[in-house]
């Protein structure tokens, strides 16, 4: 019986200490269970210590704990290095600038006779340089009856009594009527001409008890009036130029036949030197660039196909500076528009100026009857009639930096016409 008790004392010590380990090694002793004055002596668990550095409390048991914060010794180094920011545009100065105003040019003569009428009217009917096709002339439905070609003058030649006059009589006199009619066709198949529809009245006058004489009436022209405004778009810009290329042109009134000068440029950062490209353009007679009429005169990677379709004087010009790109657009307008309003978009891409041109990086110009390269190269231009491949929609740049691509509009322009002068027969 005392053996078994014994045992028993044993097991319950035993289960005792067992439980006294998994007490919390954290537990802050109570004062009210130590006695005596002298130094608590701990088995076991350590208390947390602080940490001479950072000051923060540590269980030196928790290898959690030991990694603490580490504090820098010393001063820190003020950072020096910035992002890159993107060039902000050169002031303008202030130009000095006279619109250009429509010369008059004396293009059509009547000379009224006995019994007919005699017209001569020069292809060039607007001076603007565009010679007219002279089946797209008539006189009161009557063709053209002879030509001059070393002149470049169409004559007309019909008896008083025909091609539609009309025939008024008055109190001195006896007029007959004639309308000389002009309607320019689509050039190249395009919805664009450059020369405008014209109707003239020419009058013979027949005093009854004089000589006879002729007249020819002044046609009312409306003139154009336009403003412009050029588009940024991140490090891009296209601009309409003064004739010497040195400034943004304050105004912008056009006429038939002038040059319209623009200019694509990038505006690089130092340590990137970049090419400009120009890599198509479409003209539109609304801000919508998929509305019709749609003209597209810079296509295929490059290829300012103008010239080539309707024969105008569009061009590249050679490049002077990587990171700017030149072109002249001979001026037109939309036919059978009742909105004058015209907007040019064109498609503008960079590479480094490094990268040498190839098939769909150029600037490629129709001119005597050959394609020519704004650069070095005129090879690059021989797709220009074919496909020069396709552009990959959204391909990033290899060259890591600003944005290397994007649309860019100018506009509303309008275009003007150029008032032909009408004179009697025998005046210079």
């Amino acid at each position: 019986m005392g053996l078994k008790q014994t045992g028993l004392g044993v097991l319950l010590l035993v289960l005792f200490g067992s439980c006294s380990a998994q007490l919390p090694k954290w537990r802050t002793p109570n004062p009210q269970h130590i006695t005596g004055s002298g130094p608590v002596q701990h088995t076991g668990a350590r208390l947390p210590v602080q940490d001479p550095v950072s000051g923060v409390l540590v269980n030196p048991e928790d290898p959690l704990s030991v990694q603490l914060k580490q504090v820098v010794q010393g001063q820190l180094k003020k950072l020096t290095w910035r992002f890159p920011q993107a060039p902000e545009k050169p002031q303008q100065p202030v130009v000095h600038f006279e619109p250009r105003q429509p010369v008059s040019t004396v293009s059509v003569a009547a000379d009224c006779g006995q019994r007919s009428v005699y017209v001569e009217v020069k292809k060039d009917l607007f001076g603007t340089g565009e010679l007219i096709d002279p089946s797209a002339l008539s006189l009161g439905g009557c063709a053209v009856t002879g030509e001059d070609s070393a002149a470049q003058v169409l004559i007309f030649e019909a008896e008083l009594q025909l091609c539609n006059s009309v025939l008024r009589t008055t109190a001195h006199e006896l007029v007959y009527s004639f309308f000389l009619h002009y309607a320019p066709e689509r050039l190249g198949g395009k919805p664009i001409t450059r020369t405008s529809g014209a109707t003239v009245g020419i009058e013979c006058h027949y005093p009854r008890l004089h000589n006879v004489s002729s007249n020819a009436l002044l046609p009312a022209w409306i003139p154009y009036a336009s403003t412009v405004t050029a588009e940024e778009r991140l490090v891009f810009s296209l601009r309409l130029m003064t004739d010497d290329w040195r400034y943004e042109r304050p105004s912008n009134q056009y006429f038939l036949g002038d040059l319209i000068n623009i200019e694509a440029s990038v505006m690089q950062y130092k340590h990137v030197p970049l090419r400009i490209f120009v890599d198509s353009c479409v003209a539109t007679a609304t801000p919508d660039t998929n509305a019709a009429p749609r003209y597209s005169f810079i296509e295929n990677h490059g290829c300012l196909v103008d010239a080539k379709l309707t024969g105008s004087k569009s061009h590249f010009l050679p490049r002077v500076h990587a990171d700017k790109l030149q072109f002249q657009l001979e001026a037109f307008v939309f036919q059978q528009q009742s909105n004058d309003w015209m907007y040019l978009t064109c498609f503008l891409k960079a590479t480094l100026a490094s990268a040498p041109t190839d098939a769909m990086y150029k600037a490629c110009s129709f001119t005597a009857n050959r394609w020519t390269t704004a650069d070095d190269d005129d090879r690059v231009c021989g797709c220009c009639d074919t496909s020069c491949g396709f552009r990959a929609e959204g391909l990033a740049s290899p060259v890591a930096g600003p944005r290397w691509e994007g649309n860019l509009s100018v506009g509303p322009v309008r275009i003007g016409e150029k008032s032909p002068v009408w004179r009697r027969g025998g005046q210079n």
